[in-house]
C-alpha cells in the first residue's frame, strides 16, 4: 500500500498533466491570430488566459514553494500586446507545468503541511495552494472551451 505522500504526489501529477493536455488540445486548432483573438468585447483571448495560467503557476508554486525566483507581472498577463507565437506561449506554459510536477514530487509528507503565504491568495499550507492552483487551472479551461466554440462560429 502506498503512503499518503506518494498518493498525493501521484494524483496531483496526473491531474496537472491532464489539465495541461486539455489546454494544448484547446489551443491546437487555433492559428496565432485566433489564439490572440478576443471574440467578445469583454474577457480575454485564449492566449492571454495561457499567459495568466503560466504566471499563476510560476508564482504560487514556482516562486513560493520551489523558490525559482520568478517575478510575476499579473496585469501584463492580461494585456501583453506583443502576442508572442502560440508555440512559444505554450512552451512556457509546459515549463511551468514541469516546475509544478517536479515541485509536487519533491514534497515530503511534512512539506505538504508547511505554512503557505503568497500574495493574493488564501491558502494555509502547500497542499491547499497546489489544490487551489489546479482548480484555478480547471476554471480557466472552462473559459477556453467557451472561447473555442465562439472562435469556430466565426
Amino acid at each position: 500500500m502506498a503512503d499518503l505522500r506518494s498518493i498525493i504526489a501521484a494524483d496531483f501529477t496526473e491531474r496537472y498533466k491532464k489539465l495541461a493536455g486539455m489546454v494544448r488540445e484547446l489551443a491546437e486548432p487555433l492559428n496565432d491570430q485566433q489564439f490572440w483573438t478576443k471574440p467578445f468585447p469583454f474577457g480575454n483571448s485564449l492566449g492571454h488566459l495561457v499567459l495568466h495560467l503560466t504566471g499563476n503557476l510560476n508564482y504560487y508554486i514556482g516562486a513560493q514553494i520551489a523558490e525559482t525566483g520568478y517575478v510575476r507581472d499579473r496585469p501584463l498577463e492580461f494585456s501583453d500586446a506583443t502576442h508572442p507565437p502560440k508555440t512559444e506561449v505554450l512552451r512556457r506554459f509546459d515549463q511551468a507545468i514541469e516546475i509544478v510536477i517536479a515541485t509536487i514530487n519533491r514534497q515530503s509528507a511534512e512539506d505538504w503541511t508547511k505554512e503557505y503565504a503568497g500574495t493574493g491568495v488564501e491558502a494555509r499550507d502547500r497542499f491547499a495552494i497546489v489544490l487551489l492552483c489546479a482548480t484555478h487551472l480547471h476554471h480557466h479551461i472552462g473559459q477556453m472551451i467557451y472561447l473555442g466554440f465562439q472562435l469556430k462560429r466565426g
